[in-house]
Formats: structure tokens, sequence, C-alpha cells
């Protein structure tokens, strides 16, 4: 007598294939929006296809790439149920530092981890993948949603991504093109970013607050507040540096780290800034997170962003129209400092980051106060 066939072995095991093809057919249409004629073949290959030939127009095009993700940031979304600008933040964190070399970008792809697959989360997390991509010029060419049950808890899910773009090599920017006197311009960030989000938790939870939980400070709930999308700079700077040309010398993303170590990754190891605290007063939920944990401000420098979320320095000569030039783009920028020489004052500065031997940055005075001018 014939066995009695048995269910999917592979949905037993909790892998839902099916809930898989929904996710791709609910995020179609997102993605099909930041294809331009470059993409080829459509959603669903095993590899995305762009056509390389707009590379021909260069004289020698250099293929710049990044990875990254958006780190315990997601712990929020998750708690929250709310998925939908978490993908922005990520093409933030990816597509972002391209434009640090004066890059264009020309693709991404995603990868999504998760223990189960749940069609219209994974859709809202496309989707805002794909917003973010519309915003940067970037095609979103592929990605990957990969069902870890066993692993990973049906709600949790972690999101990282890769992109490439091009620049001439005669274009590139970096810490050879910095000369000293070169004004050093603050761009704001749009709050929190994506960085530093164990110690924002760490504190929202050693203070027995839930995510749910309305903040007056804030004007909305904490998880609202603290999910606000990572600002996207990379085609007001390609605007900058198409308008400003070799005016323009080193750009920087305030990432993990924060202003100070990311900014001494793209000066001279000979050059110093002090940048000057008293120039801008950090937004609300970086004052609101500080005093719930009992710190500093300056405690949280070497964490969080404070209100600063890329740095570029200009020739002095371009700073003010190239602030007023970022400003009319939507960015509130400033003048931070000034890139310096020889001597430097006595006292702790960072000296270059992550395996660079760059400059010599500090954060120097007192912030503003809020409202103060």
């Amino acid at each position: 007598m014939a066995a009695t066939p048995s269910a999917n072995p592979y949905a037993q095991a909790g892998v839902d294939t099916a809930a898989g093809d929904l996710a791709v057919e609910l995020m179609k249409s997102a993605v099909k929006r930041t294809h331009g004629p470059e993409v080829l073949g459509g959603v669903g290959g095993f590899a995305g296809l762009f056509d390389a030939s707009a590379l021909l127009g260069y004289t020698r095009p250099l293929l710049a790439s990044s990875t990254d993700g958006v780190g315990t940031k997601v712990a929020i979304a998750q708690a929250i149920d709310k998925h939908d600008t978490i993908g922005e933040d990520l093409v933030g964190m990816v597509v972002d530092d391209i434009v640090v070399v004066g890059a264009k970008p020309l693709f991404m792809t995603d990868y999504i981890a998760c223990g189960k697959v749940v069609p219209d989360r994974i859709a809202d997390i496309v989707a805002g993948i794909a917003r973010g991509c519309e915003l940067t010029g970037t095609a979103l060419v592929g990605g990957e949603t990969a069902e870890h049950p066993g692993l990973l808890g049906p709600a949790d899910y972690d999101v990282a991504g890769a992109a490439t773009g091009v620049v001439e090599a005669d274009r590139i920017l970096g810490a050879e093109r910095v000369r000293p006197g070169d004004a050093v311009l603050a761009l704001a960030s749009s709050g929190l970013h994506s960085n530093g989000f164990s110690l924002v938790r760490h504190i929202v939870s050693g203070a027995g607050i839930t995510y749910g939980d309305r903040s007056a400070e804030l004007g909305t709930t904490w998880g609202e507040a603290l999910l606000e999308p990572t600002r996207l700079y990379t085609s007001p700077l390609l605007q900058l540096v198409e308008r400003f040309g070799r005016g323009i010398h080193s750009l920087s993303h305030v990432t993990g780290g924060g202003i100070a170590a990311n900014l001494a990754r793209v000066l001279p190891q000979e050059t110093w800034v002090e940048l000057d605290r008293s120039t801008w007063s950090p937004a609300p939920v970086f004052r609101v997170l500080a005093d719930l944990g009992g710190l500093d401000l300056v405690a949280t420098e070497g964490t969080w962003n404070l209100g600063v979320g890329f740095l570029a320095v200009v020739d002095q000569a371009v700073a003010a129209d190239a602030a007023s030039t970022l400003a009319s783009a939507g960015i509130d920028t400033w003048q931070i400092g000034v890139v310096a020489s020889g001597e430097r004052p006595t006292g702790e500065f960072d000296q270059g980051a992550k395996g660079v031997d760059g400059g010599a940055v500090r954060l120097v005075g007192a912030y503003r106060e809020d409202g103060a001018k």
C-alpha cells in the first residue's frame, strides 16, 4: 500500500515560499519605478542587469562600492510594527557613502533576512528602499529575502544593501585636495539617522519607556520620533560638485564614530580642525535622550551625529555660495570650522579613524541653547 504523500516538508520546517512569491509581487511596482533604460530584465531574475555602455562617456571611469545595514534601529520598527521608512535609512547608509568620493550612484541591491516572511511587511521595507533609490537616482536592480525560522523570531528581520557608483578619475574628492584655509561646512541631519541606536534603546529601556508611549518633549510617540528617516544627501551634493567643481575638496558622511572622527578621515595628516559647537543647537531628540540617560551631550559625540549628518570641506572662496546652494535644496548648512596646519593647540584631538591616517579634529566651545541665535 502506497504511503500517503506528506505536506510540503519545507513549509513544515517554517519556510513559506508562497509568501515570498507574494512579497515579490507586492514590491514589483515600487522597484520598477527606480529603473531607467539602463536596467534590463525587470524583477525576479537571478542577477540584476545594468547597461554599462554609459561608462563609455568617461575618460577613466572608476567604480565606487559601498555596503552597510541600519543596525539596531530595526528593533524599533519591529516594536511598533512600522516598516515603511527603514528602507530609506538603508539607502542613506549605503548610497550616501558613495557620494563622499564624488561618485554618482548607479545601482543597488538589498538583502532582507527574517524569521517569517510577512508579505506586506517585506513590501513596506522594499518600498522604502525604492523610495530612497528614487530620491538618489539609484536603480534598485535586485535583492533577496531569506526566511530563517529558528534563527530569527517570527517578527524579527535585518536589512543590508550594497551599491555601486562611478566617478571620473580626475574628479575624485578626498584628503589630497584639502588645503589649509579651507572652510568646513556642516549639513544638518534629520535626527539620529541610523547610528547609536544601541545607546538609544539602552536609555529608553532603562527609563521604563515603551515605544508606543507619547513624549511631550518630542510631540509624538517615542517610536515615531526615533524612526525619523535618514536624510538623503546624494542628489544635492552631486549638484553641488557639478556647480562648484574643484571648489569642493572633500566630503564626510557622519555615521558611526561621530562628527570629529569622520571628518578626520577626509583630511590630510598634517592638518587639524577645531569645530565650533556654538554654531548650532542639537535637535530636541538628542537633548531629551541625553537628559533621560543622565548624559552630557559632549559624552555622546562619539556615538550620535548631534544634528550634523554630513560635512563638506570647500575652498573658502565658494563657502558662502555652497552653503546657500545646499540651503536652497532644503538642507540647513553653516560653517563650522577652518582647516589649519602646523603646530596645533594643546589637548586631545581625534587623529584619523577606521584605519585611515588622516587629520586631527576636535569640537570646542559649548552648544548653543535651543532657540538661541
